[in-house]
């Protein structure tokens, strides 16, 4: 039996190539950072923890609210390392809140991460030094669903 982390992954690369869609989370029709998430929780554990409200592409940032990190914190449980599975949150700008999203796929010398991102869909990117230094947190998906 393959652990959370592991099981997250694999699910996850099967979202790769679904477009990018604002507020979507459905494989193959749509889905950005968020609903990348949502859905691989979903095929972890049948049903999302929480309802989702709507929400804009600044996630907030006017305001500065955490949103998602807060999200996550009561969801998900904090790592201090980087395992396979992880979810990875980051902060695009300094200053700005944490608003990306994406579902470490392999660690190592050449880690990648899975996520959805505008023009792109979703991928599994290089976790490249720029990448890596705007992580702001790590968590991994609980052993089983809340």
């Amino acid at each position: 039996m393959t652990d959370i982390g592991e099981q997250a992954a694999g699910l996850a690369r099967g979202w790769i190539g679904t477009p990018y869609r604002h507020q979507a989370s459905t494989q193959a029709a749509g889905a950005d950072c968020l609903g990348l998430l949502r859905g691989v929780w979903r095929q972890l554990y049948g049903q999302e923890p929480e309802t989702v409200p709507a929400y804009t592409p600044d996630w907030s940032e006017p305001q500065g609210e955490e949103r998602l990190w807060r999200a996550a914190l009561r969801h998900l449980q904090v790592q201090h390392g980087v395992a396979v599975g992880d979810l990875l949150l980051f902060r695009m700008r300094v200053g700005g809140v944490a608003k990306h999203l994406g579902i470490a796929g392999q660690i190592g010398a050449t880690p990648t991460f899975i996520h959805a991102y505008t023009g792109h869909g979703v991928v599994e990117s290089p976790l490249s030094t720029p990448w890596q230094r705007r992580i702001v947190a790590r968590f991994a998906f609980p052993e089983e669903g809340l």
